[in-house]
Parts: structure tokens; C-alpha cells; sequence
């Protein structure tokens, strides 16, 4: 039997890397998957590609975040799980950052986290049950040179998801955090462009010797999202390959 036969799920920044395998991967258990994403013609490929419903949303928009919540319950009739995995980042060092760039990293790695919790939170507390998995990073456990602002927010996203899971235990919904390592995502792709022997040297360091699969990612996230996590709750997993062990 599949363990999502009957459940809604959302997952956001969907259109690619972690998103795009997790959403696979619920589909493939049987859940009926929101793939959302600022990026609409990637969120509808993948879609296409899993038998799921494409939804653009800016997560950094908390009345999208709730417009996108309130249509899925209305047409799905119900919310059961979310994802919380919407990203994005720069790297540089701290000292050449500015507001605007701030402002823009906290959006939309540690707000809208905050934006879509608090979206289907109520749709959850209604039913009496509800998984959420946020996606964080290493970063955010052990800090990382370059991506200073990232680091912070990403911590912020691993406090709040305990916090969170302590607040709405009561109601049956759980809320446990991913941190992913180096991952070969367009992100990864994008920030590592012309810093190749600073990636070699990454990779020599860590253990197994290589960047993690989106794939790999996706399997920890589902794990949190199935029946098989039904008594773990406020926990952070690294997949990091062992670069860091906490």
C-alpha cells in the first residue's frame, strides 16, 4: 500500500533540484502533489511529469502564501503535508553584502518559510493532523565563509521548526527540518560558477567524497512527510556526506 494514498501535499520551490525529487517521490507513493513555485512553466513540467497540479506562488508574498493554502483546500479539500523547501542564495563575503541583499536572502530562506506555515497551519489544525518538513542547511548548523546571510537564516529556519513542532504537537501535526549539505542543485550550480578548485577542495573533505543527490535529499524529506516519522518531531537531519557530524 502506498504510504501517501489520500493525502495533499504542497511543495514549494518544486520546479527544481530538492523540490523537484521530492515531489516526485510523494507522487510515487500515491499523494496528490501541489507543485509550487515562482517559476511556473518549471513548476508545470514537472507537473506534467508526476500527475500533479502546478501553482505559482512567491513565498516571500504571505498573502500568496495564504491564497495558494486556501485554493488547495478548497479543491483538494484538504491540506496534509508540506514542504517547505523554497531557497535561493549568492555567494560572497559579508562585508560586500548590503540591505537589499539581506533583505532579500531572509525573505525568502527564513520568511517564507514562515508564510506557508502559517498558511496551512489552520487548514491542519481543522483536521486534527499535518506533516510539515522544512529544509534548511548545514549552513545554518555549522556556518559557512561566503554565505554569511544564508547561514543566519537558515539557522533561523531550524529554530523555528522546533519551536513550531513544541507549539502544534497538541494538534496532531508534526514538524521536523531537513539540512541539506552540497547538493548538485541549479543553486549549487549557480553560486560555484568560476570556483572550481575551491569545489574540488569541498569535495576532498568530504567523507564520502562527493556532492549529494537531489534524490538523496528527497528520501530523508519523505521519511519525515511518512507514517515511518509519526513519533519524531522537532528533529533536524543533516545529508551532508558527513562534512559535518553533529
Amino acid at each position: 500500500m502506498s504510504r501517501f494514498a489520500g493525502r495533499v501535499a504542497i511543495v514549494t520551490g518544486a520546479a527544481s533540484g530538492i523540490g523537484r525529487a521530492t515531489a516526485r517521490d510523494l507522487a510515487a507513493e500515491g499523494a496528490t502533489v501541489v507543485v509550487a513555485d515562482i517559476d511556473q512553466a518549471g513548476a508545470e513540467k514537472v507537473a506534467a511529469e508526476i500527475g500533479g497540479i502546478a501553482k505559482k506562488v512567491d513565498v516571500t508574498d504571505a498573502g500568496q502564501a495564504r491564497s495558494l493554502a486556501a485554493g488547495v483546500a478548497q479543491e483538494q479539500g484538504r491540506i496534509d503535508i508540506l514542504v517547505s523547501n523554497a531557497g535561493w542564495d549568492r555567494a560572497m563575503r559579508f562585508i560586500d553584502t548590503d540591505e537589499e541583499f539581506w533583505d532579500k536572502v531572509l525573505a525568502i530562506n527564513l520568511r517564507g518559510h514562515l508564510a506557508m506555515a502559517h498558511a496551512v497551519i489552520p487548514h491542519m489544525i481543522q483536521r486534527g493532523w499535518g506533516r510539515i518538513v522544512t529544509v534548511a542547511s548545514d549552513a545554518g548548523r555549522v556556518g559557512s565563509t561566503g554565505e554569511v546571510v544564508y547561514s543566519g537564516a537558515k539557522g533561523g529556519v531550524i529554530a523555528f521548526s522546533k519551536g513550531l513542532a513544541r507549539e502544534v504537537a497538541r494538534h496532531g501535526i508534526n514538524v521536523n527540518c531537513v539540512a541539506p549539505g552540497l547538493t548538485d542543485t541549479p543553486l549549487l550550480t549557480g553560486m560555484t560558477e568560476g570556483a572550481e578548485k575551491l569545489m574540488a577542495a569541498i569535495i576532498r573533505s568530504i567523507p564520502l567524497g562527493r556532492v549529494g543527490k537531489p534524490e538523496e535529499v528527497a528520501r530523508a524529506i519523505v521519511f519525515f512527510a511518512s507514517p515511518d516519522a509519526d513519533y519524531v518531531t522537532g528533529q533536524t537531519l543533516s545529508v551532508n556526506g558527513g562534512l559535518t557530524m553533529l
